[in-house]
């Protein structure tokens, strides 16, 4: 039996061309977490951001919109999970035992280094279609994400290595059960601009 064309596999990295609706979703998603978070210790000072590929207009992203919350303290996860429930989020774990960006960051090279790593909490809303990150606000991970994004908003050259690089990594992982390899090899890429 032949084997099917990569385009009719199963793609869990599948791309798709930017939707400015991201946006509009993105800034209304962000305002009702805002809103359930009212109260907790770090809220005012805190930043909600778009992240990710669906923030980048031009850019094709898989169709998830990441979302970005980053507070000092970092809420107890039992808080977060009550809190943001009723507004559509539960927690997650990731597909794998070792699925990236779920509970922790490290930064790049950090590995061997326990103070180095960053607790977060992962949600997810809507048959996974919008992530949220909750991030501590001094971790390097909420400014690096956010750095990033103005980066590929502002330069073209970085956009289209960053869009190629997408493209290939999509096709790359067609057939398979997740994308968590797709997530690393941007991460990689993602460290290297910023390591």
């Amino acid at each position: 039996m032949a084997e099917a064309p990569a385009e009719e596999l199963r793609n869990p990295a599948r791309l798709q061309p930017h939707d400015p609706a991201w946006a509009v979703e993105a800034r209304a998603i962000l305002d009702r977490v805002y809103n359930a978070l009212v109260g907790l210790p770090g809220v005012d000072a805190a930043r909600f951001d778009h992240i990710g590929s669906t923030a980048v207009p031009g850019l094709d992203a898989k169709p998830i919109i990441d979302l970005q919350v980053s507070i000092l303290p970092l809420p107890a996860e039992d808080e977060l999970s009550a809190r943001l429930g009723p507004v559509g989020f539960r927690r997650e774990w990731g597909s794998r035992p070792d699925s990236p960006g779920v509970s922790r960051d490290i930064p790049r090279g950090a590995e061997d280094v326990p103070d180095e790593v960053w607790e977060k909490r992962l949600f997810v809303a809507r048959g996974a279609d919008v992530i949220l990150h909750v991030r501590r606000s001094d971790s390097p991970w909420a400014r690096e994400t956010v750095r990033f994004r103005d980066a590929l908003c502002a330069d073209p050259v970085l956009r289209a290595h960053y869009q190629d690089l997408k493209r290939r990594l999509s096709a790359a992982n067609a057939g398979k059960a997740d994308y968590d390899d797709y997530t690393r090899a941007k991460t990689a890429f993602f460290s290297d601009m910023h390591g």
